[in-house]
């Protein structure tokens, strides 16, 4: 049978193997950790549980598509909720927001809390859709480095969008020439941060993202964002993958310009196909040592990383929700602390995710599990002890000060993520959450293929390839990889062997 060989379990590498099995090979998924999940853990805090990472669940569909594609009723595995509201948005003015799931609804809250006609956000909402279904089928499912996705006629709807993607301009650019309120601008320019990038620089091409969650809308897993990983995990095996943890792969074994197998800490291991899972960097400098690596692709400027206070507040907030934004008072600044200065802010914009709001059972009763972020730079060398007791304080000024209630008090189980541990968990190069960043106009073109074209057999997916971080980008990572796998009947014919 022909074997298939998953370098990592994270979402993606899941995802791939779901595919490849689907696809009729014999899979295996190697894993350095204990479990799967990579980013995307669980864990308990006395009596409070947590996702350790991703926290935001958009674009379900793709889900239910891998449980659809090996024959499965996907509720039957895996079920969820629509968010309503989906975030709770607050300004250091006393303003806020309720971002609700109905557009017409978000439409008429914005207009009455921040003074923006309720048609200009119609609008800018049936922009995003129009440009997302004009790309997406281009950019983000299909390889951007195959002939064959030019010839498309997808690329037609693509170009009929040209005029309007913001090629040559700024995200926040293109927000505040549509918008004068400076408050609706940064709540649009925030979605920068979903690929770990800064709406200053970055292309106004990705303002196709608001689509993803205020005309798709955002969701919550029962169980948490890990049941996502889990019961994947629970298909992938019942297809007969296996997953080896606490094994990781020590090179990618090769022959000539063809993969042979991989090599981990245990054995060495025949595969006609690996699929590296990994962060692109350490694949090319751990696994491909003796191969020439793509130095530009590798040097890109990374994205973003993430300071994380995992705390078990001992009394509950009526006007929180599952989402929440603090803003900073000077959104520009911020993010040149993070990308110019590779610092944090004074002021940062602080998200907070409470599942126990969708699930009470995930802290105390009249408590809450508050998952606290803020954006940060990758690691570069900084003194990681320093800034976090820094920011810590900060976020704890702020939070008290914008909810009227002094905060540490209330703190009474506490756990730290930083980007040091984020490196060292998830081999993320430098704690970069999604790779490299898109803070140019061409980023999307420049990030490594799914494929490689010097070695025959080795495909790659996860968040720091195309088309990028994310559940539902990792997803589509792996599908984009299970399209251009060959058959497993193909492989083994005479001519490939």
């Amino acid at each position: 049978m022909t074997k298939a060989a998953i370098i990592g379990a994270g979402i993606g590498g899941i995802a791939a193997s779901i595919r490849l099995a689907v696809k009729g090979y014999d899979v295996t998924v190697f894993e350095a950790n204990e479990t799967f999940g990579g980013k995307m853990q669980e864990f308990w805090l006395g009596k409070y549980r947590f996702d350790a990472g991703p926290s935001l669940f958009t674009m379900p569909h793709l889900v239910d598509e891998l449980f659809t594609l090996a024959g499965r009723n996907p509720s039957d595995y895996f079920t969820y909720n629509r968010l309503d509201p989906i975030t709770h948005y607050f300004w250091p003015d006393g303003s806020h927001v309720k971002a609700y799931a109905d557009g017409s609804k978000f439409a008429a809250e914005v207009s009455k809390q921040l003074g923006v006609p309720e048609q200009a956000v119609l609008e800018a909402l049936a922009k995003s859709a129009r440009l997302y279904k004009g790309t997406a089928d281009t950019f983000l499912h299909k390889s951007l480095h195959k002939l064959d996705t030019y010839l498309s006629p997808d690329v037609l709807k693509a170009l009929s969008c040209l005029s309007d993607l913001g090629l040559t301009t700024t995200m926040h650019q293109e927000n505040a020439k549509q918008f004068s309120d400076h408050r609706f601008v940064q709540l649009l320019d925030r979605f920068a941060t979903y690929n770990g990038s800064d709406p200053y620089q970055a292309p106004g091409t990705l303002n196709i993202i608001p689509h993803l969650e205020h005309n798709i809308g955002a969701f919550y897993p029962e169980g948490g964002i890990y049941a996502i990983a889990a019961s994947l995990v629970k298909l992938a095996e019942e297809l007969g993958v296996e997953f080896r943890y606490n094994e990781p792969v020590k090179q990618i074994l090769t022959s000539g310009k063809s993969i042979t197998g991989i090599e981990t800490s245990q054995s060495k291991y025949k595969a006609d196909v690996v699929v590296s899972n990994m962060d692109i960097v350490p694949t090319y400098r751990r696994l491909l040592p003796n191969q020439k690596a793509p130095e530009q692709t590798l040097q890109q400027p990374r994205s973003s990383s993430a300071l994380i206070f995992y705390w078990g507040i001992k009394r509950s907030f009526p006007e929180l929700h599952v989402h929440n934004i603090f803003f900073s008072q000077d959104y520009k600044t911020e993010f040149e602390h993070i990308f110019k200065y590779k610092s944090i802010s004074q002021d940062p914009t602080v998200y907070i995710n409470i599942t126990s709001k969708a699930d009470p059972q995930e802290a105390p009763t009249g408590c809450e599990n508050w998952f606290v972020m803020v954006n940060v730079p990758h690691n570069q060398g900084q003194d990681w002890q320093q800034l976090t007791l820094a920011t810590r304080q900060a976020v704890l000024q702020k939070l008290s000060k914008m909810l009227g209630t002094s905060i540490e008090p209330l703190i009474e189980e506490e756990q730290v993520l930083d980007p040091l541990l984020i490196e060292s968990k998830t081999s993320s190069f430098g704690g970069a959450l999604y790779g490299s960043s898109s803070n140019n106009r061409i980023a999307a073109f420049l990030r490594h293929p799914n494929f490689s074209s010097k070695l025959k057999g080795l495909y790659f997916c996860g968040g720091s390839v195309h088309p990028g971080g994310g559940i539902p980008l990792c997803l589509l990572s792996a599908k984009i990889v299970g399209e251009l796998t060959p058959a497993p009947n193909v492989i083994n014919t005479p001519s490939h062997a």
